[in-house]
């Protein structure tokens, strides 16, 4: 799949076309539209199904060297209103934060992050690795290990320093029940 393909098919689901016209508004660092939102919309319309459909939530990444809860929960609560009229969770997270709390509610160690696009390389399969920023010369997309993993509809382990094959699997069996057609690759 390329780049063209993967961000026509991504932005069919509204939501994700809104979440990236608001995003600067937020004046954020680093900022990203990543994974679930992106490659579940792309499989929808793979698999001919409502755009929305098996999407959770939609991930923004921002990376801000203010590690204070207090500095995060700001822009979660900006987050909350702008996104507000779009009836949908969008979880917004600070990626230089993530290696504070990550471990005690994953139970696996997560080193200190130095971009958005760190996080990004650690997502658990490489079809879930993508991202799109909202910059001033138009859309960026991020993905490290290209776009062949979501067109193919194919889970495949990435054994990031946060792996843990029992995540992998919990995610996989949740997102195969969503979409039968998906081939997953053993952890």
């Amino acid at each position: 799949m390329n780049e063209a393909r993967f961000v026509e098919h991504a932005l069919r689901n509204f939501v994700n076309s809104e979440i990236l016209a608001r995003l600067p508004a937020l004046g954020l660092n680093d900022c990203w539209l990543v994974s679930g939102g992106l490659f579940q919309s792309v499989w929808n319309v793979l698999t001919h199904r409502d755009i929305a459909h098996g999407i959770k939530d939609y991930d923004v990444f921002y990376f801000d060297p203010d590690t204070s809860w207090d500095a995060e929960d700001a822009v979660i609560t900006r987050g909350v209103a702008l996104f507000a009229d779009l009836g949908v969770d969008v979880e917004i997270r600070n990626q230089a934060r993530v290696h504070l709390w990550y471990a005690e509610k994953f139970g696996v160690a997560y080193p200190p992050l130095r971009s958005s696009c760190e996080g990004i390389d650690r997502f658990l399969a490489r079809a879930c690795m993508v991202g799109l920023h909202p910059g001033a010369n138009g859309l960026q997309l991020y993905a490290p290990f290209g776009l062949d993993d979501v067109e193919t509809m194919t889970l495949r382990p990435n054994y990031a320093a946060n792996f843990s094959a029992e995540l992998y699997t919990a995610k996989a069996a949740r997102w195969k029940a969503m979409w039968p057609e998906l081939t997953v690759l053993e952890a």
